[in-house]
């Protein structure tokens, strides 16, 4: 072979090495960034070396792939890696004794300044469940001793995270690590959320954003500033992050499950429906789809669907899984399906299901879902409930409950709910006047002065510069026809007067006015 032949066959080999060295590292990186699915694809074809083939084993199984991961992991039985990868598939398979056995012979394998072992060790058992998460971390310890490495830090800040009151130690660890690379996008990411368990959201904030400055690479950030702002009820931050958080993520089904969720709280509805669809069709047939399908599609005002929805969230969900929000929303999407002693039914659930001591929230949400959909009467039912289980009830609920009382009119009932109001908020002039509606609505014809005391003493409360004009022409009209009635011409003139100046044209008035110019039966009030 000639030099020149020789010298590009070594640069095509060393050229070789660094790509594969560089793959394996971006394949090493993805897993940690746990977009499995992509390392996946990088490691596959590097599998004859054991460090490629782990962490392809590894891979396989956070993708729940445990007998394909034995099958990676087992073609080099005697590499520590993979061995250890082994013991984590005992684990997981529930051969605790199996796992125990192998950790202790990767373990064996850390001699002088070979560390590795201990940390593959450590990781096996840090990773699932069942072996002793003190040894892991004494593991870990003795491999410091012998390497300060980053990997060894962050690992066992998670082990910390699993011992009663280690929160402490783990935040060190991580702390280690960035106090030496303020690059470390992984360190960040785990003290951002070490402080969001703390509750301490400004913190977790600031080094969620700090993970992401440093590597804009790394989705699992978004994905936890997504969540923590799922889990605090700030839908349209949770939808901006993990939106972003899927641009940089494999989109697995566990990524379009909190999609899916965050969608509903953002009242993204027809694309919560779409997402929750298309993870029925793959086959993810959960109760809570149905559910915010279902619910995503009452809010739509697609009750017909919704109803059939429900009825498969209800038939698929453990009974005792079932909350009263859900037994609410039956309700509501049986009243948008006109059936409103079904509501009724579903609505009493709610209220025997819900353990809290003030259900006063429950109470006004049924109400209020009644006089949405004009069913009054059951609507003051329910407001009647409200104030009978909390008699400190507002002065709103006692008011919509004498006024869904009118609304359905029954004036009796009205006017004790109204008269209630006013002996509980004597405060509020709103009380006075709607027991002058009631009293108007039983006296239609102005003749027996049932409403005047109540106007009277309303006009006086709101004083001259009251704003609302139909509340005021309420009033006035009644008044003015009592006092015809009465042959009171003066105080007839007074309120004839008062209508003028808000409405000159008024038809009422017109009448009234026409009545007053010669004999004729009494003008009839036009409003109630």
């Amino acid at each position: 072979m000639n030099s020149k032949k020789s010298l590009l066959v070594a640069v095509a080999f060393m050229f070789g090495i660094a790509a594969s060295a560089q793959s394996l590292e971006d394949g090493i990186k993805m897993y940690k960034y746990e977009r499995f699915q992509t390392a996946k694809s990088i490691l596959s074809p590097l599998t004859n070396t054991p460090m490629a083939n782990y962490y392809l084993g590894l891979c396989e199984l956070k993708m729940g792939n445990i007998n394909a991961a034995k099958t990676v992991f087992s073609k080099f039985p005697e590499d520590p890696a993979n061995q250890s990868g082994l013991a984590r598939v005992a684990f997981l398979q529930k051969n605790v004794s199996e796992g125990n056995r192998l950790v202790g012979v990767v373990a064996t394998k850390a001699v002088k300044k070979v560390w590795e072992p201990f940390m593959y060790a450590a990781d096996a058992i840090n990773n699932t469940d069942g072996g002793n998460i003190q040894q892991a971390i004494d593991w870990y310890a003795a491999a410091l001793k012998k390497s300060d490495n980053a990997d060894l830090h962050l690992s066992t800040g998670d082990a910390y995270l699993k011992t009663p009151g280690g929160g402490g130690e783990a935040m060190n660890n991580y702390e280690s690590v960035t106090s030496k690379d303020d690059k470390n996008s992984l360190a960040y990411t785990k003290i951002g959320s070490v402080w969001y368990s703390a509750k301490r959201y400004d913190l977790a904030l600031e080094n969620y954003q700090k993970a992401k400055d440093v590597d804009t690479t790394n989705p699992l950030p978004y994905r936890n500033l997504a969540l923590a702002y799922y889990y605090v009820g700030k839908g349209d931050l949770a939808l901006q992050n993990i939106e972003s958080y899927l641009r940089k993520s494999d989109k697995t089904d566990d990524d379009l499950v909190n999609y899916l969720n965050i969608l509903y709280l953002a009242k993204k509805y027809k694309d919560a429906i779409q997402i929750g669809q298309e993870l029925l069709k793959k086959g993810k047939d959960e109760p809570g789809f149905y559910g915010i399908i279902g619910y995503s599609q009452m809010e739509s005002k697609d009750f017909g669907n919704a109803l059939i929805t429900v009825r498969n969230y209800f038939a698929k969900k453990d009974p005792k899984k079932i909350l009263p929000l859900d037994y609410k929303n039956y309700g509501k999407i049986a009243l948008g399906n006109s059936m409103p002693d079904t509501a009724d039914a579903y609505f009493a659930k709610a209220i025997d299901a819900d353990t809290a001591k003030n259900k006063t929230e429950t109470f006004r949400g049924i109400a209020e879902a009644f006089k949405e959909a004009k069913e009054f009467g059951k609507s003051a039912q329910w407001y009647e409930k409200l104030i009978a289980a909390n008699p400190n009830a507002s002065a709103t609920d006692f008011f919509w409950r004498g006024t869904m009382y009118y609304y359905n009119k029954d004036y009796t009932n009205a006017a004790k709910g109204f008269e209630s109001m006013h002996n509980k908020y004597p405060e509020q002039p709103s009380a006075i006047y709607w027991q002058g509606r009631v009293g108007a609505a039983i006296d239609e014809e102005a003749t027996k002065g049932t409403a005047e005391p109540f106007y009277i003493d309303w006009l006086t409360k709101v004083g001259p510069n009251y704003d609302k004009k139909n509340d005021l022409m309420q009033a006035y009209q009644y008044l003015a026809l009592y006092y015809f009635n009465k042959n009171d011409k003066d105080n007839m003139k007074a309120y004839m007067d008062k209508i003028e100046a808000i409405d000159p044209v008024n038809a009422f008035l017109k009448q009234l006015k026409e009545a007053t110019s010669k004999p004729k039966k009494p003008a009839s009030k036009s409003a109630k």
